[in-house]
């Protein structure tokens, strides 16, 4: 399984945390042609109605990643029976193919995942943490997809509409700022960005872990 994780861009600033928007418009102030940046703008000022997070975190298969077996192009999934009752009560689809358990994650965490208008398809489910993107005067980033920890941790994943797929994938300042999200949100951070600690899962560990699950173990 090939991974195109190389980018001659990062950012070029550290996150405010504080002052999230002035970060964020200095990051992308300079960029050519100025249709990008207009439009980079436009997404990031109506990112709500272009990508969805789940309603809680979950862990779904500790131990689960996407990584295929050895001279094997792409990895096949089973789920354990406590999976599969759950995902009957709640009438969904579980997918065997190599994104299916990161897809049950999100969905089984409440996440919703709206129709597309060009397609028949629902909305992807996207790591924010691919590989791709260090932070600042950093080298690496997590690759969730290769993390048994991480590959079907609801905290990293959202669901977007195409128009802010592409743009996280062309936008190292609106990857930043969805995984800053994610911090805000459920205090997911293994880069060990905005956190004092993390936890062994990527979570800060001065944050309440009373909401996060555990599901199961493969």
């Amino acid at each position: 399984m090939s991974y195109n994780l190389l980018s001659r861009n990062n950012i070029r600033h550290p996150i405010s945390v504080t002052n999230i928007q002035r970060w964020f418009e200095k990051e992308v102030e300079d960029l050519e042609p100025d249709c990008f940046k207009e439009i980079i703008m436009k997404v990031f000022i109506n990112y709500p109605e272009l990508c969805q997070f789940s309603k809680r975190p979950l862990l779904l298969l500790d131990g689960c990643d996407r990584k295929p077996e050895e001279g094997k192009k792409m990895k096949y999934h089973s789920f354990p029976k406590e999976i599969k009752d759950w995902a009957k009560e709640k009438n969904i689809y579980l997918d065997s193919r190599r994104n299916g358990p990161a897809v049950a994650a999100f969905e089984l965490a409440d996440g919703l995942r709206p129709l597309r208008y060009g397609s028949n398809n629902k909305w992807h489910i996207h790591h924010l943490y691919s590989g791709k993107f260090p932070y600042f005067e950093k080298t690496e980033t997590l690759h969730a997809a290769k993390s048994g920890v991480h590959f079907t941790q609801s905290a990293g994943l959202i669901a977007v509409h195409p128009i802010l797929d592409a743009v996280c994938d062309e936008s190292p300042a609106f990857t930043w700022f969805l995984r800053f999200l994610s911090w805000k949100k459920f205090g997911y951070d293994p880069d060990w960005v905005f956190s004092r600690k993390i936890d062994k899962y990527g979570f800060d560990s001065l944050r309440s872990s009373e909401n996060r699950i555990f599901f199961t173990q493969v």
